[in-house]
């Protein structure tokens, strides 16, 4: 191990600095005595010089492991910038480019090499010839099915601690939550990696929600103190990012666009302008930003809801890494909850994102310290509230809700952490339902003890407790509520805790509009019924149980397309709203997109509505886009994308899969001896691929 005056000789050399922030020295000791790292730093913490300064004095090459052909070249520029022997192999270099990186590797003229997941395998050869002092994986969080930006490609990651068992793996990511972080030591092969965890408290950004109404005169009102502040603003949709750079300009603004259907090199282009100061404000999906060291970035903006806590965190992040005020604002509607709704049905672990996105949507409505409820979703707990978010800053009524608290983390107690929200509350409530009989839970002392509080006051009473650290979700674990070290405080120490008066949060939410009688639509109401005998039939239960036709006929009628909206139709009660409502909403939504498109359309013939898809899909559109311009589900679009590649129309079906996943069905493929159906290969992958993908993967196959 090198001597520490030759560590901080190297870290001045290449780096300029005299010091080290806090746990990079820690880190970086743990590598050279050949231990495995999980490393988890907020944005602009200094995760990088944690594997960059021990490649350079280790004695062989350092292989980075990186998601983003950005994220490979900015941090190879920045290498090279400072003398560090780098170099980056991805899918956009020609393979004679390829091959004399190759050669340097194999001529130890390199000392870090960046490397995308996919390209792995094609460097085995090569990395069986030289000594691979070091593995580290960056943006580790997308290895883990519970992690927020899961990518298939990352799954064969493990094998590489196989090939290489006495290379030292560090694993490093912005964000994760508590089981995000053992998935990715168990999913790495490094079980037992020492964790080391950086505070996530950033002081000097400021948090702001605000409900999306008029969203962009607020955004002219919040720029009108800043007029040459650099700053982002992250959008949904890439329509989006145009139409709010073009708005921006106009306002003599210097903003550009940034997604990924703008071409490679225009994209650079603003990326370079932003970092330099030419462009002062980015309209951009969430790609933008990881990994570009921007110090300056004055301001960061949500035009929509993120799906996660943890995307938003990493993304305001990008904010004040000078360590000066910066200011984060964050709109939200209930429209960009429905879409984050149907992108989450698209994914490989549904339940798990629909669940972070609920805590995200509980974040945005809530009525506690903002930073208390982010610090806390990462493991961090303070006690005090921050002075620096809206809610501090204008606080609700509080009433003492300590005996509350009391009440709702002895029950937590009682039920040994193995419920989630709805289950603790009906055991405070004293239900008699199968969840409390089943278990027998009507035993416990808790039972019952809450009786004297709605349940819905309850649901809102816990989500305050969790967002101020006293309780925690288990996402992991069917999102069982655990304690945290700050319960013992109001259980045993006599701790007292305010709560936010709930008319108060009433008051925060949007208003819930009561739709207008919108009359007969025999045809819904055919869809109601349909969607009622489907549900009956997985639980087994008969059809009138779920809904009865007068409470269907009243959803016909007012066609409500909000959880509030839906309470207020009669025989709704809370418990089928938990059960049905989201899929109910959703068939009414979908319902009401496509009536409003024929409307648009009676003189269009029937049944050429995938044209129009055809059309987005030349502009340069993602099926999630085109998804959300037509107001269409994400699995409607895509079967208008597999009907027009079925009619010869030149669709590229490579652009909605990675090759991981094309590889992993051809392999299943000759595993299962060419079955029939898609459903043999979704049970091969036990979920962990959808059927859209395994179809997609089949058709390129059968090409």
């Amino acid at each position: 191990m090198p001597e520490q005056p030759q560590i901080l000789a190297t870290l001045k050399e290449y780096f300029g600095y005299d010091t080290f922030r806090p746990l990079q020295q820690e880190i970086i000791h743990s590598i050279f005595e050949g231990k495995d790292n999980l490393v988890i730093m907020p944005t602009g913490g200094g995760k990088s010089i944690c594997y960059q300064l021990p490649a350079i004095l280790l004695p062989g090459i350092t292989l980075v492991i990186s998601p983003l052909i950005a994220l490979m070249k900015d941090q190879v520029d920045g290498l090279l910038a400072n003398g560090i022997a780098a170099a980056y192999v991805n899918s956009s270099q020609h393979p004679d480019e390829q091959q004399e990186i190759y050669q340097k590797v194999l001529d130890k003229e390199i000392k870090l090499l960046y490397v995308a997941p996919e390209s792995l395998s094609f460097l085995d050869t090569i990395l069986s010839q030289v000594k691979v002092s070091l593995v580290a994986i960056d943006e580790a969080h997308c290895i883990s099915a519970w992690g927020h930006d899961f990518r298939p490609a990352y799954t064969q990651l493990g094998y590489l601690k196989s090939k290489f068992p006495e290379t030292p793996v560090i694993a490093l990511t912005a964000t994760a939550d508590k089981a995000t972080r053992q998935d990715i030591c168990d999913q790495l092969n490094i079980p037992e990696a020492t964790q080391h965890l950086a505070s996530f408290d950033r002081k000097n950004l400021s948090l702001e929600v605000r409900p999306g109404n008029k969203r962009i005169e607020q955004i002219y009102n919040f720029l009108s103190d800043k007029p040459n502040q650099s700053g982002i603003i992250y959008c949904l949709s890439r329509k989006t990012t145009e139409a709010l750079a073009e708005k921006l300009n106009d306002k003599g603004y210097k903003a550009e666009a940034y997604h990924a259907g703008i071409d490679h090199q225009k994209r650079s282009q603003v990326q370079e302008d932003f970092i330099n100061d030419t462009t002062q404000i980015v309209c951009a999906t969430i790609a933008f930003g990881m990994g570009i060291d921007k110090s300056n970035v004055r301001w960061v903006i949500h035009y929509n809801l993120p799906k996660n806590i943890e995307g938003y965190y990493q993304e305001i992040g990008r904010a004040g890494r000078d360590g000066l005020p910066s200011s984060t604002l964050l709109f939200h509607s209930y429209a960009d909850v429905v879409q984050l709704q149907k992108f989450a049905d698209m994914s490989g672990n549904k339940e798990v994102q629909l669940a972070k996105l609920d805590r995200m949507k509980q974040y945005a409505e809530s009525l506690s310290c903002r930073r208390k409820i982010l610090l806390s979703y990462f493991g961090e707990l303070i006690e005090e509230d921050c002075g620096n978010c809206d809610v501090c800053n204008d606080p609700p009524t509080f009433i003492d809700g300590t005996i509350i608290a009391q009440k709702a983390l002895s029950c937590v107690t009682r039920i040994k952490e193995q419920e989630p929200i709805g289950t603790v509350i009906d055991v405070l409530r004293g239900a008699q339902n199968a969840a409390v009989y089943d278990k027998e839970y009507q035993n416990l002392k808790t039972y019952g003890i809450g009786n004297d509080i709605a349940w819905r006051d309850w649901q809102q009473y816990i989500i305050q407790l969790i967002n101020q650290g006293y309780l925690e979700i288990a996402f992991h674990q069917n999102n069982k509520l655990k304690l945290t070290s700050l319960s013992k405080k109001i259980l045993f120490e006599g701790e007292k805790i305010s709560l936010a008066h709930l008319k108060e949060l009433e008051k925060a939410k949007q208003p819930v509009v009561i739709q207008s009688d919108q009359g007969a639509a025999p045809d819904l109401f055919e869809k109601l019924r349909a969607l009622r005998l489907e549900l009956a039939k997985e639980a087994g239960i008969p059809a009138y149980q779920i809904f009865s036709d007068a409470t269907l006929k009243e959803m016909e009628k007012f066609r409500p397309v909000s959880d509030e909206e839906f309470m207020q139709i009669n025989g709704v009660g809370r418990q089928k709203m938990q059960n049905y409502g989201y899929r109910f909403i959703k068939e009414i939504i979908d319902f009401s997109s496509s009536k409003t498109k024929k409307k648009k359309k009676k003189s269009a013939k029937k049944g050429n509505t995938h044209k129009e898809t055809l059309a987005l899909y030349k502009e340069g559109l993602s099926i999630e886009e085109i998804a959300m311009q037509r107001k269409l589900a994400v699995a409607t679009v895509f079967s208008h994308i597999m009907k027009l590649y079925n009619e010869g129309e030149a669709i590229d079906l490579h652009q909605f899969i990675d090759k991981q996943d094309i590889d992993a069905v051809k392999k299943a493929k000759e595993e299962l001896d060419h079955p029939e159906g898609l459903k043999p290969y979704f049970e091969h992958f036990e979920g962990a691929i959808d059927y859209n993908t395994i179809k997609l993967a089949l058709a390129i196959l059968n090409q």
